[in-house]
């Protein structure tokens, strides 16, 4: 699938006015740390006490997200994860959230929430774009944290974070 320009630059725009500042200093070592005792991002939130519904094709676009994050731990871990690897992980996740902005349909709050969950995913890909190794990898954590909010905020039956 070919993404639009136009709709690759909106995502990048929302991305920049978006995101927290505060996840830019994502811990550039280890990607893998979950974040427990720390607050979420600004403005995420359950539904009322309840995760936000979710559709299939969200569904698909985060498990594919997901495997490609898992996939790609080992040899981040291992620091075997060149910059052409973390740009290539960059790109499956513009693709992936491309195709959930032009297929999702959520419920317009669920909606809200859910871009800031892509704001930090995007934010992390343009993160692992950088010439400097210890920004790739904190783009790595970035986009783990995201998809860890992720399955804290949204109904996604059988989700599981990419493990450590």
């Amino acid at each position: 699938m070919q993404t639009r320009p136009w709709l690759t630059l909106a995502i990048s725009a929302f991305t920049l006015l978006a995101a927290p500042q505060a996840s830019f200093a994502a811990d550039a070592h280890h990607p893998h740390h979950e974040h427990h005792g720390t607050a979420p991002a600004a403005g995420l939130h359950l539904n009322a006490g309840a995760q936000w519904e979710t559709d299939a094709p969200l569904r698909q676009v985060m498990d594919d997200i997901n495997r490609a994050l898992a996939r790609a731990l080992p040899a981040i871990h291992g620091e075997r994860f060149g910059r052409r690897d973390y740009a290539a992980l960059a790109a499956t996740v513009d693709r992936k959230v491309a195709y959930a902005v032009e297929h999702c349909r959520l419920a317009p709050e669920a909606d809200e929430v859910l871009h800031l969950v892509i704001a930090d995913m995007l934010g992390g890909a343009e993160m692992m774009r950088s010439k400097l190794p210890a920004q790739r990898h904190a783009g790595a954590a970035r986009l783990h944290r995201a998809l860890q909010d992720y399955g804290t905020y949204f109904q996604h039956p059988g989700w599981q974070p990419a493990a450590d």
